[in-house]
């Protein structure tokens, strides 16, 4: 079993193109199931500003294909994984 203190320690790396994602900050879950439906990654590559929304990687739980004791692995489009919130 994990904690989710652990997963923040995993870097998350997406196999379809080497890219190195960051590291989790937040889950998203579905309450009524008590179901994880994905993590939240930061996106560290853009600037912050005050007058920009923070963006972050959504990586839906189906999208994860292997975590290792270091790294979360994941398999998906890098461009369809960005959300701003």
């Amino acid at each position: 079993m994990e904690k989710f203190s652990q997963l923040q320690e995993k870097e998350v790396i997406n196999i379809c193109d080497g890219r190195r994602l960051g590291y989790v900050c937040d889950l998203s879950l579905d309450l009524c199931s008590g179901k994880i439906c994905g993590l939240m990654i930061p996106d560290e590559g853009e600037k912050w500003s005050f007058f920009c929304k923070e963006r972050y990687f959504y990586v839906p739980w189906r999208c994860i294909k292997r975590i290792g004791d270091d790294i979360i692995l994941v398999e998906a489009n890098t461009e369809d994984l960005l959300w701003e919130g």
